[in-house]
């Protein structure tokens, strides 16, 4: 009983560990990502997962804010 006790804290406790993130653009659309958006160098475009798991990109220069959540 107790190991299964343990195993349920520590699956609640990894769960936690995830951000969610909220791009803001500059014409006010806020975007949703999963995990920390990455900048590709070489393109200029900010990659990241959107909530249905697909990577999504936007450039850079249209990105006003990055928010955790």
């Amino acid at each position: 009983m107790k190991h299964w006790i343990f195993a349920a804290f520590c699956v609640l406790g990894l769960a936690g560990c995830a951000s969610d993130y909220i791009i803001a653009t500059n014409d006010g659309q806020m975007l949703s990502a999963e995990d920390k958006p990455e900048l590709d160098e070489e393109t200029g475009l900010l990659m990241y997962e959107d909530p249905e798991g697909n990577d999504q990109q936007i450039p850079q220069s249209s990105v006003k804010q990055i928010i955790e959540r």
